[in-house]
């Protein structure tokens, strides 16, 4: 059953990857491969999202695929920030995260997707 408490945990920890791909930018080194920061079920909450605890009825729920959805492009454009950090390209990887950058977009859809979802959990 969709958990309240797990999207709340997930809120705050995708919110702390701006200031952690802000890092990546200043130091040009980041603390995850981009190959785990790529996929959406590495980190704690995409091993919930994707793992056992979700019943049948919550996976086939429209809150849990826009999610989902979501959640795996968020990990897509983070994983290009951190890319775009590694390799110094530092004006394009500041656009991705600037108010109108596509991170800051995406982070945000995903965010309010999350919130809705808790909205209509049990």
């Amino acid at each position: 059953m969709a958990d309240k408490t797990e999207i709340d945990k997930a809120v705050a920890a995708h919110a702390a990857w701006k200031m952690r791909l802000k890092t990546a930018i200043d130091s040009g080194t980041i603390d995850i491969p981009l190959t785990k920061i790529r996929v959406d079920n590495q980190c704690a909450f995409g091993q919930w999202l994707h793992g056992p605890s979700l019943t049948a009825a919550d996976k086939n729920s429209a809150h849990y695929k826009s999610v989902k959805d979501q959640h795996a492009e968020f990990h897509k454009v983070a994983a290009q920030v951190a890319e775009l950090a590694l390799t110094r390209k530092l004006e394009q990887a500041k656009q991705m995260l600037s108010v109108t950058g596509e991170f800051t977009k995406v982070s945000t859809k995903l965010t309010a997707a999350m919130i809705e979802w808790k909205k209509n959990a049990a």
